[in-house]
């Protein structure tokens, strides 16, 4: 949906390449792709094929999907055949991860498969600080990893990247200063 009730300007059939759309993929009776988009509200998708006619054919690259947890981050990871793009909450990694070394940490399950710069990486992460965060997208992407090929399975278990790391923070405890420090002690 585009955002708002706003509706786009529509453009012919002969410039429908440059643009993608995810309405087409769940009308096929549409005859035309000028009336089909007319009639209805659209939105931008990845890539799709349109045969002669204008008719939908299929999406032309398919998309790994994977899940990833690290203490209170959630990380959602979409790859696809690419260049090595990432992409992390629509901004550049480099520019969201400030430290080197959380870099590292993202990379580590291409590194151990051998796929450095084949998969375009998009992610979509909440909650926790950018530590836990960066161990969420490195989860996802070693989960997302497993559905482009069974065959890296055994390296990312080896490495310990299949494992969701299950270390969270302790609660406080009442009648304490944390969840292991007690306040301070005053004999007098």
């Amino acid at each position: 949906m585009l955002h708002g009730k706003r509706k786009a300007s529509f453009p012919l059939s002969s410039q429908i390449n440059d643009l993608q759309w995810v309405s087409l993929i769940w009308a096929p009776h549409a005859g035309r792709v000028d009336d089909f988009v007319k009639s209805r509200e659209w939105t931008f998708y990845d890539s799709i094929t349109l045969d002669s006619r204008g008719k939908t054919v299929k999406m032309e690259q398919t998309t790994y999907y994977g899940t990833g947890k690290r203490k209170t981050s959630i990380a959602r990871v979409w790859l696809k055949d690419g260049d090595g793009k990432i992409h992390i909450n629509r901004k550049e990694a480099d520019g969201y991860l400030g430290r080197e070394t959380l870099k590292m940490i993202i990379m580590q399950p291409f590194e151990v498969t051998g796929t450095v710069g084949q998969f375009d990486v998009r992610v979509t992460v909440k909650g926790g600080g950018v530590s836990g965060q960066a161990g969420a997208i490195k989860h996802g992407i070693s989960r997302a990893l497993l559905n482009v090929s069974g065959e890296y399975r055994k390296p990312l278990k080896k490495a310990g990247y299949l494992t969701r790391d299950a270390r969270e923070v302790e609660r406080k405890k009442y009648g304490q200063r944390g969840a292991r420090a007690r306040f301070q002690f005053s004999k007098r």
